[in-house]
Protein backbone atom coordinates (compact mmCIF):
# COMPACT_ATOMS: atom_id res chain seq x y z
CA UNK A 1 0.00 0.00 0.00
CA UNK A 2 1.10 3.57 -0.41
CA UNK A 3 -0.07 6.92 1.05
CA UNK A 4 -1.25 9.53 -1.70
CA UNK A 5 -2.36 13.04 -1.17
CA UNK A 6 -2.68 16.04 -4.07
CA UNK A 7 -1.49 19.44 -2.39
CA UNK A 8 -3.22 22.49 -4.14
CA UNK A 9 -1.31 25.55 -3.81
CA UNK A 10 -2.73 28.27 -5.16
CA UNK A 11 -0.53 31.64 -5.94
CA UNK A 12 -0.80 35.04 -7.29
CA UNK A 13 1.45 34.82 -10.37
CA UNK A 14 1.06 33.63 -13.63
CA UNK A 15 1.80 29.92 -14.83
CA UNK A 16 5.01 31.77 -16.84
CA UNK A 17 6.14 33.29 -14.01
CA UNK A 18 6.23 30.49 -11.71
CA UNK A 19 8.54 28.48 -13.69
CA UNK A 20 11.53 31.29 -13.24
CA UNK A 21 10.36 31.93 -9.64
CA UNK A 22 9.97 28.22 -8.58
CA UNK A 23 13.69 27.74 -9.88
CA UNK A 24 14.85 30.80 -8.34
CA UNK A 25 13.41 29.89 -5.12
CA UNK A 26 14.58 25.96 -4.95
CA UNK A 27 18.28 27.82 -5.56
CA UNK A 28 17.91 29.89 -2.51
CA UNK A 29 16.03 27.64 0.00
CA UNK A 30 19.05 24.68 -1.04
CA UNK A 31 21.39 27.39 0.47
CA UNK A 32 19.10 27.91 3.70
CA UNK A 33 19.29 24.05 4.29
CA UNK A 34 22.91 23.26 3.81
CA UNK A 35 26.04 23.46 5.59
CA UNK A 36 28.04 21.75 8.81
CA UNK A 37 28.32 18.49 6.63
CA UNK A 38 24.27 18.38 5.67
CA UNK A 39 22.56 19.77 2.36
CA UNK A 40 21.99 19.52 -1.07
CA UNK A 41 24.98 18.31 -3.83
CA UNK A 42 23.79 19.24 -7.25
CA UNK A 43 25.31 15.66 -9.34
CA UNK A 44 23.46 17.09 -12.38
CA UNK A 45 21.56 19.36 -13.96
CA UNK A 46 21.14 18.62 -17.44
CA UNK A 47 18.53 19.25 -20.87
CA UNK A 48 16.69 16.37 -21.57
CA UNK A 49 14.65 14.57 -24.36
CA UNK A 50 12.82 11.14 -23.93
CA UNK A 51 9.92 10.02 -26.06
CA UNK A 52 9.06 13.61 -27.35
CA UNK A 53 9.62 15.12 -24.16
CA UNK A 54 12.32 17.54 -23.37
CA UNK A 55 12.78 19.45 -20.02
CA UNK A 56 15.49 19.41 -17.50
CA UNK A 57 17.05 16.20 -15.82
CA UNK A 58 18.41 16.99 -11.98
CA UNK A 59 20.07 15.02 -10.07
CA UNK A 60 20.16 15.39 -6.26
CA UNK A 61 21.81 13.97 -3.05
CA UNK A 62 20.50 14.88 0.18
CA UNK A 63 22.86 14.59 3.16
CA UNK A 64 20.24 14.60 6.31
CA UNK A 65 20.47 13.48 9.62
CA UNK A 66 19.05 16.58 11.71
CA UNK A 67 16.35 16.84 9.48
CA UNK A 68 14.92 13.06 10.14
CA UNK A 69 12.51 12.49 13.00
CA UNK A 70 14.83 10.61 16.12
CA UNK A 71 13.04 7.71 15.90
CA UNK A 72 14.44 6.81 12.04
CA UNK A 73 17.40 7.96 13.30
CA UNK A 74 17.42 5.17 16.33
CA UNK A 75 16.88 2.51 13.75
CA UNK A 76 18.51 3.50 10.67
CA UNK A 77 22.04 2.29 9.75
CA UNK A 78 25.15 4.36 9.31
CA UNK A 79 24.78 5.80 6.19
CA UNK A 80 21.05 5.30 5.04
CA UNK A 81 20.50 8.67 6.07
CA UNK A 82 21.39 9.61 2.35
CA UNK A 83 18.72 10.28 0.06
CA UNK A 84 18.68 10.75 -4.17
CA UNK A 85 16.36 12.70 -5.79
CA UNK A 86 15.81 12.67 -9.70
CA UNK A 87 13.69 15.12 -11.41
CA UNK A 88 12.54 15.74 -14.75
CA UNK A 89 11.26 19.00 -15.29
CA UNK A 90 9.23 19.58 -18.44
CA UNK A 91 7.19 22.51 -17.45
CA UNK A 92 4.33 22.76 -17.57
CA UNK A 93 4.52 19.33 -16.07
CA UNK A 94 7.35 18.25 -13.35
CA UNK A 95 8.01 14.36 -12.20
CA UNK A 96 10.44 13.50 -9.27
CA UNK A 97 11.21 10.55 -7.96
CA UNK A 98 12.17 12.20 -4.55
CA UNK A 99 14.74 10.86 -2.27
CA UNK A 100 15.55 7.32 -3.58
CA UNK A 101 17.32 5.69 -0.40
CA UNK A 102 20.04 3.09 -1.44
CA UNK A 103 19.61 1.37 1.83
CA UNK A 104 16.08 0.44 1.46
CA UNK A 105 15.85 0.57 -2.24
CA UNK A 106 12.39 -0.33 -3.35
CA UNK A 107 10.98 -0.25 -0.36
CA UNK A 108 11.00 3.24 -0.08
CA UNK A 109 9.92 6.01 -2.05
CA UNK A 110 8.50 9.39 -2.88
CA UNK A 111 7.08 10.53 -6.10
CA UNK A 112 5.74 13.69 -6.64
CA UNK A 113 4.14 14.87 -9.85
CA UNK A 114 3.28 18.54 -10.60
CA UNK A 115 0.30 20.17 -12.82
CA UNK A 116 1.01 24.20 -12.61
CA UNK A 117 -2.41 25.45 -14.41
CA UNK A 118 -4.07 29.05 -14.31
CA UNK A 119 -7.10 28.10 -11.77
CA UNK A 120 -7.81 28.33 -8.87
CA UNK A 121 -7.00 24.78 -7.99
CA UNK A 122 -10.89 23.43 -9.59
CA UNK A 123 -9.40 20.23 -11.36
CA UNK A 124 -10.71 17.63 -9.65
CA UNK A 125 -8.45 14.82 -11.75
CA UNK A 126 -5.77 16.88 -13.72
CA UNK A 127 -3.21 13.64 -13.06
CA UNK A 128 -5.66 11.46 -14.50
CA UNK A 129 -5.68 9.06 -11.74
CA UNK A 130 -7.64 5.77 -12.22
CA UNK A 131 -10.12 4.70 -9.90
CA UNK A 132 -8.17 2.94 -7.38
CA UNK A 133 -5.70 5.61 -7.01
CA UNK A 134 -8.48 8.15 -7.04
CA UNK A 135 -10.42 6.64 -4.21
CA UNK A 136 -7.45 6.60 -2.55
CA UNK A 137 -5.52 10.43 -2.47
CA UNK A 138 -6.42 12.85 -0.44
CA UNK A 139 -6.74 16.42 -1.35
CA UNK A 140 -5.22 19.34 0.77
CA UNK A 141 -5.87 22.91 -0.14
CA UNK A 142 -2.27 24.91 0.95
CA UNK A 143 -3.40 28.67 1.41
CA UNK A 144 0.24 30.77 1.77
CA UNK A 145 -1.61 33.73 3.20
CA UNK A 146 -3.23 31.58 6.58
CA UNK A 147 -0.03 31.97 9.07
CA UNK A 148 -2.51 29.40 10.79
CA UNK A 149 -1.02 26.92 8.70
CA UNK A 150 2.75 27.53 9.68
CA UNK A 151 4.40 26.15 12.82
CA UNK A 152 5.65 28.99 15.29
CA UNK A 153 9.42 27.38 14.74
CA UNK A 154 8.81 28.18 10.80
CA UNK A 155 7.58 31.42 10.71
CA UNK A 156 9.30 34.57 9.56
CA UNK A 157 7.33 38.20 9.45
CA UNK A 158 9.71 38.75 6.46
CA UNK A 159 8.23 35.96 4.48
CA UNK A 160 4.70 36.57 5.41
CA UNK A 161 2.14 37.32 2.30
CA UNK A 162 -0.19 38.48 4.68
CA UNK A 163 2.51 41.30 5.25
CA UNK A 164 4.55 42.01 2.12
CA UNK A 165 3.54 43.90 -0.68
CA UNK A 166 5.66 43.71 -4.04
CA UNK A 167 7.04 47.00 -4.81
CA UNK A 168 7.64 45.97 -8.49
CA UNK A 169 4.24 44.19 -9.35
CA UNK A 170 1.84 46.36 -6.69
CA UNK A 171 0.56 42.37 -5.29
CA UNK A 172 0.08 41.89 -1.80
CA UNK A 173 -0.42 42.04 1.06
CA UNK A 174 -2.66 39.21 0.84
CA UNK A 175 -5.65 39.41 3.15
CA UNK A 176 -7.65 36.18 4.12
CA UNK A 177 -9.79 36.71 0.72
CA UNK A 178 -7.09 37.32 -1.55
CA UNK A 179 -8.18 34.92 -4.27
CA UNK A 180 -11.44 36.72 -5.03
CA UNK A 181 -10.30 40.26 -3.90
CA UNK A 182 -7.33 40.73 -5.80
CA UNK A 183 -8.94 41.20 -9.22
CA UNK A 184 -6.01 42.46 -11.42
CA UNK A 185 -3.34 39.94 -10.30
CA UNK A 186 -2.92 36.67 -12.18
CA UNK A 187 -3.27 33.04 -10.31
CA UNK A 188 -2.09 29.73 -10.61
CA UNK A 189 -2.50 26.50 -9.13
CA UNK A 190 -0.02 23.93 -8.28
CA UNK A 191 -1.24 20.79 -8.08
CA UNK A 192 1.15 18.47 -6.39
CA UNK A 193 0.40 14.94 -6.27
CA UNK A 194 2.69 12.81 -3.53
CA UNK A 195 2.83 9.07 -3.23
CA UNK A 196 4.59 7.79 -0.58
CA UNK A 197 6.08 4.24 0.49
CA UNK A 198 7.46 3.06 3.38
CA UNK A 199 7.99 -0.52 4.05
CA UNK A 200 9.30 -1.28 7.44
CA UNK A 201 6.92 -3.78 9.55
CA UNK A 202 5.77 -1.80 12.52
CA UNK A 203 6.99 2.15 11.32
CA UNK A 204 4.74 2.27 7.63
CA UNK A 205 2.34 4.22 8.68
CA UNK A 206 3.74 5.86 11.37
CA UNK A 207 6.87 7.08 8.43
CA UNK A 208 4.45 8.12 5.63
CA UNK A 209 2.58 10.33 7.87
CA UNK A 210 5.45 11.80 9.17
CA UNK A 211 6.76 12.31 5.32
CA UNK A 212 3.54 14.02 4.32
CA UNK A 213 3.02 16.43 7.12
CA UNK A 214 6.96 16.87 6.40
CA UNK A 215 6.51 17.43 2.15
CA UNK A 216 3.01 19.99 3.72
CA UNK A 217 5.47 22.05 5.66
CA UNK A 218 7.86 22.29 2.69
CA UNK A 219 5.64 22.97 -0.23
CA UNK A 220 4.01 25.68 2.26
CA UNK A 221 6.79 27.44 3.62
CA UNK A 222 8.56 27.55 0.24
CA UNK A 223 5.87 29.13 -1.98
CA UNK A 224 5.47 31.59 0.82
CA UNK A 225 9.17 32.56 -0.02
CA UNK A 226 8.38 32.13 -3.77
CA UNK A 227 5.89 35.05 -3.55
CA UNK A 228 7.79 37.06 -0.70
CA UNK A 229 10.83 37.12 -3.04
CA UNK A 230 9.13 38.05 -6.22
CA UNK A 231 10.95 41.46 -6.49
CA UNK A 232 13.98 39.53 -6.69
CA UNK A 233 12.86 36.98 -9.40
CA UNK A 234 9.96 38.71 -11.69
CA UNK A 235 12.58 40.47 -14.21
CA UNK A 236 14.71 37.53 -14.35
CA UNK A 237 14.54 35.10 -17.63
CA UNK A 238 15.35 31.48 -17.97
CA UNK A 239 19.37 32.65 -18.77
CA UNK A 240 19.88 34.26 -15.57
CA UNK A 241 18.06 31.38 -14.33
CA UNK A 242 20.86 28.74 -15.12
CA UNK A 243 23.49 31.20 -14.79
CA UNK A 244 22.36 31.33 -10.74
CA UNK A 245 21.78 27.53 -10.94
CA UNK A 246 25.45 26.89 -12.14
CA UNK A 247 26.63 29.27 -9.13
CA UNK A 248 24.54 27.45 -5.89
CA UNK A 249 25.85 24.24 -7.13
CA UNK A 250 28.98 25.69 -6.76
CA UNK A 251 28.36 27.16 -3.37
CA UNK A 252 26.25 24.46 -1.94
CA UNK A 253 29.57 22.24 -2.43
CA UNK A 254 31.51 24.88 -0.42
CA UNK A 255 28.83 25.28 2.30
CA UNK A 256 28.04 21.33 2.98
CA UNK A 257 31.92 21.67 4.10
CA UNK A 258 31.94 24.31 6.89
CA UNK A 259 29.53 25.64 8.74
CA UNK A 260 26.95 24.44 10.72
CA UNK A 261 23.47 22.34 10.55
CA UNK A 262 21.30 25.16 8.76
CA UNK A 263 17.27 25.03 7.93
CA UNK A 264 14.81 22.96 8.42
CA UNK A 265 15.03 20.21 11.49
CA UNK A 266 12.54 17.86 12.03
CA UNK A 267 9.80 18.02 14.97
CA UNK A 268 10.41 15.52 17.43
CA UNK A 269 7.64 13.51 19.09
Amino acid sequence: MVLIKEYRVILPCSVEEYQVGQLFSVAEASKNETGGGEGIQVLKNEPYEKDGEKGQYTHKIYHLNSKVPGFVRFIAPEGSLVFHEKAWNAYPFCRTSKSTNEYMKDDFFIKIETWHKPDLGELENVHKLDKESLAMRTVVPIDIADKSQVSSADYKPDEDPAIFKSVKTGRGPLGSNWKVAELNCPKMCAYKLVTVKFKWWGLQTKVENFIHEQEKRIFTNFHRQLFCWIDKWVELNMDDIRRMEAETQKELDEMRKKGSVRGTKAAEE
